[in-house]
């Protein structure tokens, strides 16, 4: 063969190994579709979403204007132990990929040692006795191995690692924003739990006020005995829900110290009012503030990642060709071991291939496919639920508004009613059974007027946690009513004060 066929061969050899390198077995990604409503029915029209979890949403809750809310958010990234699991997770998936990508390069190693070996061959025949030796032996060598990507076994392997890091970070902000919002709840739950340890506060003082009442007009011979015991009843009832109302006060108290990483014993809030306001809804809360939800995220990479194991799965099938190399020194004698005589080296193509494997690829094959169908299923049943998310807490919002408006003209009405059969009462015009009935009512009022604000704060961070955080960086002008009236604090103070004079 001449020296131009031979180039012509050599270049037409590597072009194939360059064109094979740059060709990946297995599916290109493409984002699965989703059969979703094009307009959310509890508000105004929204478009597709698509991930974008990456865009900044700000301090969320400072939505809510309570410095003591925002001063525990500040520890949850800082002391928060399920937020160090998965941001450690996320570092172990950054290192997985990284040695996915280290299989690009070659690899290159190196050995040196002395060797000190003794023999002994048997020469009976000659002489009637052995003949031995001790020799050294000196090397010195280096290796270098690299396996070509011809089939892109190694480009799906960092595809799927970089997408798993990925849907790894989106767990992360997942993490974070769980913990957060569970805070927030918490930390309502425990300010409504001080409004209605403040109002029983307030109701057992009226209470105790009717039983001196009740005692004053019994010794003029005004009420009855069966009066005065009413109205202990009524009173020792009370004095027991206040007791009571402190173990749900503990238990949230103890749910927030373990969420910023602290030990009960060592955490506490000091009792106070409601403070916090609770924010307008957007009247159309663009489709963007969907897609930055990482659950979404994570669920779309971890589609990526199983994508490209299709590839991986499926490179299996054909034969790996490596490169190898090895050079250095070996000599028996000291003085002539780096020396040009004692050089060896060696160089050369492998080509490897499986012939039978009792069908294991395949099966291997098989499961990288059936693991993306349910990856894609995943994902489909996340977004799903995202919208479902959105539309329970925008009706919730929607009905408990509407619901705190009619509650709050019940207290109004209940106060009046109390106050007037407690007046009645004094003139005699009416028994002590319709003053016990018309305070426990006022009561009554007053606290489902409290627990429907708890329900209203609640359903409020459910939607910021919905839309993946809050709504943050809207224009004011897209904002309205969060969807009726609130029953604040100062709306439903107690009636039963109206027994005092």
């Amino acid at each position: 063969m001449s020296s131009r066929m031979r180039r012509s061969a050599t270049y037409f050899a590597a072009s194939a190994v360059l064109w094979l390198a740059g060709c990946a077995l297995g599916p290109d990604y493409v984002r699965p579709d989703i059969d979703t409503p094009a307009a959310f029915k509890e508000t105004g029209d929204w478009k597709l979403a698509e991930p974008s979890d990456a865009l900044a949403k700000g301090d969320w809750w400072a939505i809510y204007q309570d410095p003591v809310l925002s001063a525990l958010m500040h520890q949850v990234d800082i002391n928060n132990q399920n937020v160090k699991v998965a941001e450690a997770n996320y570092r172990q998936a950054l290192a997985v990929a990284s040695q996915a990508r280290a299989a690009f390069f070659p690899t290159i190693g190196a050995d040196a040692g002395v060797t000190r070996s003794s023999s002994r061959v048997s020469n009976t025949a000659i002489s009637g006795s052995g003949v031995g030796g001790i020799s050294n032996s000196y090397s010195l060598s280096g290796t270098a191995s690299w396996e070509l990507d011809i089939w892109g076994s190694v480009r799906r392997s960092v595809e799927a690692g970089n997408a798993s890091a990925e849907a790894s970070a989106a767990d992360l902000a997942n993490a974070r924003l769980s913990a957060q919002a569970l805070l927030a709840q918490n930390y309502f739950d425990l300010r409504v739990t001080d409004e209605q340890k403040a109002l029983l506060d307030r109701t057992v003082a009226a209470y105790e006020q009717t039983l001196r009442l009740t005692q004053n007009q019994y010794a003029v011979g005004v009420a009855q005995r069966s009066d005065v015991i009413q109205a202990q009843t009524q009173l020792q009832q009370a004095q027991a829900a206040a007791l009571d109302i402190e173990v749900t006060r503990a238990q949230l108290e103890h749910a927030i110290a373990l969420l910023v990483g602290k030990a009960p014993a060592a955490f506490s809030l000091t009792p106070s009012p409601l403070r916090a306001a609770l924010p307008p809804v957007p009247v159309s809360l663009p489709s963007q503030l969907l897609e930055r939800r990482p659950d979404i995220a994570s669920a779309e990479r971890s589609v990526v990642a199983a994508n490209a194991k299709i590839g991986v799965a499926k490179a299996a099938f054909f034969p790996t060709l490596s490169l190898s190399a090895t050079g250095g020194f070996q000599s028996n004698s000291f003085a002539d071991w780096l020396t040009l005589p004692s050089r060896f080296w060696s160089v050369g193509p492998a080509l490897a291939a499986t012939l039978f494997d009792g069908g294991l690829r395949r099966a291997q094959t098989d499961a990288a496919i059936a693991a993306y169908d349910a990856q894609v299923a995943t994902y489909r049943q996340t977004v799903l639920a995202a919208f479902q998310a959105v539309e329970d807490n925008l009706a919730a919002l929607n009905y408990l508004g509407r619901e705190a408006a009619v509650q709050n003209q019940a207290v109004q009405s209940s106060r009046e009613a109390a106050q007037l059969i407690l007046n009645q009462y004094k003139a005699g015009t009416v028994g002590f059974q319709n003053v016990l009935t018309a305070q426990a009512t006022a009561y009554t009022t007053e606290r489902t007027a409290l627990t429907i604000l708890g329900r209203q704060f609640t359903a409020n961070v459910l939607l910021v946690t919905a839309l993946g955080g809050g709504w943050h960086g809207l224009p004011p002008e897209g904002a309205a009513a969060s969807g009726g009236a609130s029953a604040t604090p100062d709306a439903v103070k107690a009636s039963t004060a109206a027994a005092q004079e």
